[in-house]
Formats: C-alpha cells, structure tokens, sequence
C-alpha cells in the first residue's frame, strides 16, 4: 500500500468537498496536528482512519486505496481466494478486504491473518476501536481476545460479536498463526 498516494487521495478530496481539517480531525477523533500528519502521509493510518474518511467523502473505501472510483460493481462481486483488497490495518498482521469492489457495500468483511509472536505472548495486547459492530469467526488456530477489560480465548469455529467502540484486539497463540474473518457492520 502506497501510504503517500492515498494521503494525497483524501487531501484532494478533502480540498475537493471543501471539508476543514477540524471537522475531519474530529470525525476521526484525533488532534488537527494527528490528522495532518496522516494526510500527509507521515505516518501509517489505521483501517478506520480510512473508513471514516471515506464515509465522510461519500466514497468506497476502495476509492481511497485503489483510485478506482468508477470500477465499483452494483450488482455482485466475486473475490477469489487470496486476492481481496490489502489492508495495512495493523503491523505485522495480514487484511484482504473481501468486497472493496462491490458499490456502496455495508459491511467491510476481512480475512485476516494474524502472526505467532513469542513477543506478543508477553505484552498487552494492542486494542483499537472504530464506530459500528464487529463480528469475528475463527478459521484456523486459537486467538487471545482483549474486549474491553475482559479476555475471551477463541479457537476454530468460535466467534465473537462485539461494539467496536469498546477497545479490542487480539493476538495468536497457537504457534504458525491463525486466521479469521472480521465483518465490521458500518453504523
């Protein structure tokens, strides 16, 4: 993912709808100085950092990533296996968005695969939030949830629906990895 490119995307289209700084800062919940650093494609941006702004922007989350605002399909979209949309959601971690071509979708369904980290047994599990709902179903290997102040343990065939207000993320800790599907409901 071209960090610059899509930073100079949401500018332009920012500067476009004649959108301030402050209402995108505070749609995003973040400082005008936090904000202009990520439009200007200092520092990485999270997926809800890009799903806001596309909200707001009256476009496809796949317009900001891609350009291709007019290659959206109305009526269905097939992805074939490994080949959704990547996602630079979190480091280290894997995101293919599943309908980045379907117009006007939402939900945002993720494959997502998340690496065995020795590392990260040993640490606080790194949690994010974003508006809406997010349903997450396990398809290989066993994850460490962190919703809020509680833990969940989930392994293949387990799921979780959750607010995506409440800080949440997660780690694997089953050795190789683990993978799951996150469908994150749009408010």
């Amino acid at each position: 993912m071209d960090i610059e490119l899509i930073a100079e995307r949401i500018k332009c289209m920012r500067e476009d709808l004649d959108i301030s700084v402050q209402e995108m800062a505070a749609l995003c919940g973040m400082t005008e100085e936090r904000y202009l650093e990520m439009e200007s494609g200092d520092v990485d941006f999270p997926f809800s950092f890009l799903n806001r702004c596309a909200n707001r922007f009256g476009v496809d989350i796949s317009a900001l990533m891609t350009g291709a605002i007019t290659s959206n399909l109305r009526t269905y979209a097939v992805e074939r296996a490994g080949k959704g949309l990547r996602v630079d959601r979190r480091a280290d971690f894997e995101y293919l968005h599943l309908a980045s071509r379907f117009y006007n979708h939402r939900i945002d369904p993720l494959y997502v695969s998340v690496p065995y980290s020795i590392d990260a047994l040993e640490k606080p599990i790194d949690t994010n939030t974003h508006e809406g709902q997010e349903f997450d179903y396990v398809l290989k290997g066993t994850l460490k949830y962190v919703v809020g102040d509680k833990t969940e343990i989930l392994s293949e065939g387990d799921s979780i629906m959750l607010d995506s207000s409440i800080p949440h993320g997660m780690i694997s800790i089953t050795e190789g990895g683990s993978t799951f599907l996150a469908i994150v409901i749009k408010k």
